[in-house]
């Protein structure tokens, strides 16, 4: 579980990462104006191991970052922390006789039960993603910025083979890689102050992954796993759902 603390808040006047701007403009004769960030442009990456027939995601703390539900947006990190500071403390109440005062591990999923019905929601902050990046370097490709991104989030070194822009406006990709692929612990660059954990989601749970509204998420894992069941399942005859 991550250890998050001495928090501060501080006013962003400068930032590398986010410009707001304001646009103004007219429609149909009425003045009006909108709000907006810009941001730079980003590469995202399905990988699907081939050996042991998962997909490779993973898992690390955000603390603004926005996730998804399959119904609506999960609070993140930033989100808890203000409403919980604002409430008094609850004042401890004695347990009842024969009651543990340790709090119960995590459940082991059972027989029978997924991976994904089994598995214990991360603490607030921390979201499965796919393995990802900027586009903040100008004299690399969009293979090039994936490639790199994929080969210091996991341990997989990908040649990117496929061509990237599944869907052109969020630049996803797709690849397959087998366990000769692994050359590296992954984890992300700490230099950077990456802590970033590698998560495989069986092929057969994943359905089951997406659709979990307990299990905080972006949005590209919800779509590459809709658009993975939709496209590929039928070409290879390949389940996606549990049985």
């Amino acid at each position: 579980m991550e250890e998050i603390n001495n928090i501060e808040v501080t006013p962003c006047t400068e930032s590398d990462y986010l410009k707001p701007l304001r646009v103004h403009y007219n429609q149909n004769g009425t003045k009006k104006s909108w709000d907006f960030m810009r941001t730079h442009d980003s590469v995202s990456v399905l990988i699907f191991n081939t050996s042991s027939h998962c997909f490779v995601l993973v898992k690390q703390f955000r603390p603004g970052i926005i996730t998804f539900s399959v119904f609506s947006p999960l609070a993140v990190f930033m989100c808890e922390w203000e409403r919980n500071k604002t409430q008094p403390p609850q004042s401890a109440e004695k347990p009842e006789e024969g009651a543990s005062e340790a709090a119960a591990p995590a459940a082991e999923p059972q027989e029978g039960q997924s991976a994904a019905e089994g598995r214990a929601p991360p603490p607030p902050g921390v979201t499965y993603e796919l393995c990802a990046g900027l586009v903040d370097k100008p004299n690399l490709s969009l293979e090039e910025i994936a490639r790199q991104e994929v080969l210091e989030e996991t341990p997989m070194r990908v040649f990117m083979t496929e061509a990237p822009g599944v869907v052109k406006f969020c630049s996803n990709s797709r690849q397959r890689v087998s366990d000769d692929n692994c050359v590296s612990a992954g984890g992300g660059e700490p230099g950077e102050g990456e802590l970033i954990e590698v998560v495989k989601v069986p092929l057969h749970e994943a359905m089951t992954f997406a659709y979990d509204e307990r299990i905080p998420k972006t949005m590209g894992v919800i779509f590459s796993f809709i658009w993975f069941h939709n496209n590929m399942s039928p070409k290879y005859k390949i389940s996606t759902m549990c049985n």
